[in-house]
């Protein structure tokens, strides 16, 4: 095979790994299994909400009401995650006197379909739980709490709409392509990863309809404060580099932050379950 020949067979190989690439961030999900955990394991007292999308993807979420609580936390799992999730956390900030909403993102169990992405689309699905939110109960702060991706759209969200008065990102990553090029330098396995991260994001704009650059927290995250906001992450993070937090931090440098040592990604929970709830609930309501 002549020089031609390999670069033809290694720019065809190059072009069905950013396909596969670009499907397996952007693409139809649908969880393996049609169950999933659900409040009732957890025992408390909830209610199903069905919201809707601006573009008409279904969702759905958890209502755990606390008595006579005045703030409403809207918790957001990561990628191809679920709100099943969110129930260590969510009944727990419960438990601290807040009503927490447990939002399932597009694609997800209990969901419908719609246009799914890496933060890009599922700022939609949060607009719709604030929406929700602000009419059923107009007196209550509103606060959001992240994980992974849904730190990432909880950042971009908060950053353009002042009713979100809080804001806990754990795990998030400052900007989607550095992401992207970080998980792709840990599988390329030689081919080169500038070149392959832009043929995926070539492929997510023809078929996905949106760009990495369009996936930037590091460029809004300014906007949030003086509004409350807490980064988390841990220093061992083997999914978003810590040095994503590192970013954001110094985009907003009036962010509350909280590195944990030989942490990987959104374990810090699970370091300490009731000290994390008591430090995330206390900051919510400072």
């Amino acid at each position: 095979m002549g020089v031609a020949g390999a670069g033809a067979v290694a720019g065809a190989a190059a072009l069905t790994i950013a396909h596969v690439a670009a499907r397996a961030i952007s693409g139809p999900f649908h969880p393996a299994l049609a169950f999933d955990f659900t409040p009732f394991e957890v025992r408390v007292p909830q209610h199903e909400l069905a919201l809707t999308a601006a573009d008409g993807s279904r969702l759905a979420a958890w209502w755990m009401p606390s008595p006579g609580a005045t703030r409403t936390v809207i918790l957001c799992h990561g990628h191809r995650g679920s709100r099943a999730q969110l129930l260590g956390i969510g009944p727990g900030l419960m438990r601290h006197g807040m009503n927490a909403l447990l939002l399932g993102f597009r694609g997800s169990a209990g969901c419908g379909d719609g246009p799914q992405s890496l933060a890009w689309y599922e700022q939609q699905d949060l607009r719709a739980a604030i929406d929700y939110v602000h009419r059923e109960r107009p007196d209550d702060e509103i606060s959001v709490v992240g994980y992974s991706m849904g730190a990432a759209v909880a950042l971009m969200v908060a950053a353009t709409d002042e009713r979100v008065a809080t804001v806990v990102a754990d795990s998030s990553f400052a900007d989607m392509r550095g992401v992207i090029t970080a998980a792709a330098a840990s599988h390329a396995r030689g081919l080169p990863v500038g070149p392959l991260v832009s043929l995926t994001d070539a492929v997510t704009q023809r078929r996905y309809g949106y760009a990495f650059d369009q996936v930037r927290p590091v460029d809004v995250v300014d906007r949030i404060p003086p509004r409350p906001l807490l980064l988390i992450h841990g220093d061992r993070d083997s999914v978003v580099p810590v040095s994503h937090l590192h970013d954001l931090a110094a985009a907003a440098p009036q962010a509350e932050v909280w590195e944990l040592p030989g942490v990987d990604h959104c374990g810090a929970y699970f370091t300490d379950r009731e000290g994390y709830i008591a430090r995330v609930a206390d900051f919510l309501q400072c």
